[in-house]
């Protein structure tokens, strides 16, 4: 029996006669149900996960994609004269909006994540950090240095570009990742949807053969398996997206967690493809019963 979508779409029409003819097995039943809501669930976390990954690396690639910073290592006596000095290159240079030396409490402010908010700052050799603000186009960080280094040998420019680009990266391959893992997913619905549908029409070898032999077409018994089985899939990823949405909105957001998670949500269009998992679920699931069917059906003829 080839695939016909014009066939398959015709055996969506609901058909009481036909569908009464094939005992409803309760294994078959379970398994479709489970594994539909299963895999769900899955994809639904599978596309926040990878869409909150990409939104945190992107929001970190464009934050520092204009901007920079300054560290100024000198002696305790020549800190202040070196940034003064540092400052004065800084906004003189092409490209530069801005550029701002941090207070003591905005770099004890920048430490206490990593070591708490009782650090003796003031007993600490630490850097002065100057904060660059850029233009879109940026400024020549090779030039900038040099100037630098006669005017301020102790400034460090930082333009964040070996970390800008990993983030970059990661981003891409997470996307990629959450992809690929819904692939798995379906193709994990497809495999197990096709072994409760092959179970099922084994079941009721004894019952197709009598329909043969009373004139039923191959096309009439595989229509009641293919409605059945598309809609058992159909509502366990109705319901397993739906718990995957409460299991999102269950998870404590980056406030109530000190900043360690990242928002696990999905915003804007996100949410199409999460409205489309169910009747993917379905349409994935009418596919794989209807090569089963076909394939068991000649088997049997």
């Amino acid at each position: 029996m080839k695939f016909d979508f014009r066939s398959t779409a015709q055996m969506l029409r609901f058909d009481e006669k036909a569908d009464r003819v094939v005992p409803p097995t309760g294994f078959t039943a379970r398994l479709t149900l489970f594994s539909a809501f299963a895999m769900a669930f899955l994809a639904v976390f599978a596309l926040a996960l990878s869409m909150a990954a990409g939104r945190v690396a992107e929001r970190w690639g464009e934050e520092l994609a204009q901007s920079s910073t300054l560290r100024i290592s000198a002696p305790a006596g020549e800190v202040a004269a070196q940034t003064d000095a540092a400052l004065r290159v800084l906004r003189t240079t092409p490209g530069i909006i801005d550029a701002r030396a941090l207070t003591l409490e905005e770099q004890r402010a920048l430490l206490a994540p990593w070591f708490g908010d009782d650090l003796p700052i003031d007993d600490l050799p630490l850097p002065q950090l100057i904060d660059i603000s850029e233009t879109e186009d940026g400024f020549d960080a090779a030039g900038l240095r040099l100037r630098l280094a006669a005017e301020a040998p102790g400034a460090v420019l930082d333009d964040h570009a070996r970390w800008r680009q990993p983030l970059i990266e990661a981003a891409t391959r997470l996307r990629v990742l959450g992809w690929a893992s819904i692939l798995l997913i379906t193709a994990a619905t497809a495999a197990m949807v096709t072994l409760a549908a092959n179970a099922a029409l084994a079941a009721n070898a004894q019952v197709i053969a009598v329909l043969r032999l009373v004139g039923a077409k191959d096309t009439y018994i595989a229509s009641a398996f293919v409605r059945r089985f598309a809609l058992r899939a159909l509502t366990g990823g109705a319901f397993g997206t739906l718990t995957g949405i409460i299991a999102l909105f269950v998870i404590p957001s980056s406030s109530d967690a000190a900043g360690f998670l990242t928002g696990l949500t999905i915003q804007g269009v996100g949410w199409v493809w999460v409205v489309l998992i169910p009747p993917l679920t379905g349409l994935v699931a009418l596919i794989a019963t209807r090569f089963a069917a076909g394939r068991v059906l000649e088997e049997l003829a």
